[in-house]
């Protein structure tokens, strides 16, 4: 005979409600780890923890499906309703003490290498406002979350209406300041034309995301005339920042986007070894999109100037002509 399981009368923790609904809206813990920046490990140990607590299942888990049991879809309802009230209550707290907050999503290559670096500038300027980045490569739907703009990649059939172009995307092979010297004083190969590359390791990107095949050497030694070029070494690093720090690293060369780069060339931490002939264009874009539930805050506006002065400022950088374009449809 089957013992009744015991009643606990102790309340449950916020952090595995958070799981279960992310869970229960997705039916998916893959998208439930992408978006709450947790492993699919720690989701699962949250959802068992939570059944374990409550006394019951609230998924029917298969090889390839997730979904709800009868006990699951009724604490979704609650659940749902009790997160909504406390992050609104949150976000009251927040402001009664007199700091503002601009949330910003964007992916993780784009925060290291272009934003972050600029918001020192920012916060110099604009003290009493906070900035919180959340750096994912999921895409954070703005009109169901906390996030009041999102800083994004695509191209333009995919921008989103209402999304801002910040510049354009253009690529170039890099090498370390130390690497270049090392190759024009004969103590490293030289690396005076695309052949040379034959001799030296090259950071590929390794992602099968929309836009990649853009970003590869493939497609650069393609239009710069060595085709069937194979280096001495691959390098697959699939983020770009990675790339990035190989490449200062003297560890391989980089084809860097040089919007994210511009200051490291600037400074001459990075060195264009083929600035004549080496650069690329790819159709693809950066965009500014602004939440609607934020657009009446005086503090996200002065957030989203700031984002179109600092990428007017790239687009001189990077010698492109094109003014800012805003999608309209």
């Amino acid at each position: 005979m089957n013992q009744p399981i015991p009643l606990r009368h102790r309340p449950l923790a916020v952090g595995p409600l958070r799981a279960f609904e992310a869970v229960a809206r997705t039916l998916s813990f893959r998208k439930a780890a992408e978006e709450l920046s947790l492993t699919q490990s720690a989701i699962s140990r949250q959802i068992r923890g939570l059944e374990d607590e409550i006394g019951c299942s609230l998924f029917r888990r298969g090889t390839r499906f997730v979904e709800l049991t009868a006990d699951g879809a009724i604490l979704q309802g609650t659940a749902v309703a009790a997160l909504e009230r406390l992050d609104q209550t949150v976000r009251q707290i927040r402001r009664s003490r007199g700091r503002s907050v601009v949330n910003v999503t964007t992916f993780p290559s784009f925060a290291s290498l272009w934003l972050i670096p600029r918001l020192e500038a920012f916060q110099r300027d604009f003290p009493d406002i906070d900035i919180r980045v959340s750096a994912s490569d999921a895409i954070v739907d703005l009109d169901d979350s906390e996030i009041d703009l999102a800083l994004r990649y695509t191209d333009p059939a995919q921008a989103e209406a209402g999304a801002q172009r910040l510049f354009g995307e253009t690529l170039t092979p890099v090498v370390s300041a130390a690497a270049m010297r090392q190759a024009a004083e004969g103590q490293a190969p030289p690396l005076a034309a695309p052949a040379d590359l034959a001799r030296y390791t090259l950071a590929e990107e390794d992602d099968q995301r929309p836009g990649a095949e853009y970003l590869s050497w493939r497609r650069w030694l393609r239009e710069n005339g060595v085709p069937g070029l194979q280096p001495r070494r691959w390098m697959y690093l699939n983020f770009t920042y990675q790339q990035v720090q190989a490449a200062l690293a003297g560890q391989a060369l980089a084809l860097a986007r040089v919007a994210l780069v511009s200051e490291q060339l600037q400074r001459g931490d990075l060195v264009e070894p083929f600035a004549q002939v080496g650069r690329v264009t790819s159709p693809y874009a950066y965009w500014l999109v602004q939440a609607g539930h934020s657009r009446s805050r005086p503090e996200v506006k002065q957030f989203c100037d700031w984002v179109l002065a600092q990428a007017a400022q790239t687009r001189i950088d990077i010698g492109e002509d094109l003014a800012p374009v805003l999608k309209t449809g």
